[in-house]
């Protein structure tokens, strides 16, 4: 007679494997998703830096700073950054100022960071705005 020996994983093994699994996921997925918001901020900032730009060039031939109407024509700005995680406004203009946001939608609106603007060219960080630590 010949003794076969058993292998392979027990039910307990395979359950304690799956709770392991599962406490992992559950650290680590809300981590892994605050860490792709985060990363989805550059193209807030990416989207202001090339508004500001515009900017500054339509100042430059004339005597205001434009509406995103005028920057859209002018210059190819959109009214949403390149990856499309923010909507692009500018919110007030005349001879010698501006101010333009970025405000976050979709999968993104839920982000800690509000809103992203600027104001004749350098980061506002008031009131309901994007604070320093959004900037960075």
């Amino acid at each position: 007679m010949r003794n076969q020996t058993e292998s392979g994983f027990t039910l307990v093994e395979l359950l304690i494997a799956v709770v392991i699994v599962g406490v992992l996921t559950a650290v680590a997925l809300p981590a892994y998703q605050d860490f792709v918001k985060s990363s989805r901020r550059a193209d807030a900032r990416n989207a202001l830096l090339a508004l500001q730009i515009a900017q500054e060039r339509y100042r430059s031939n004339g005597t205001s700073y434009g509406t995103l109407a005028q920057l859209t024509s002018s210059y190819g700005i959109a009214s949403t950054s390149e990856a499309g995680y923010y909507t692009i406004a500018v919110t007030a203009n005349s001879g010698t100022s501006y101010t333009a946001t970025a405000t976050p939608t979709g999968t993104q609106a839920t982000d800690s960071c509000d809103i992203f603007a600027v104001q004749d060219g350098a980061p506002l960080m008031t009131g309901s705005y994007a604070n320093g630590d959004c900037w960075r």
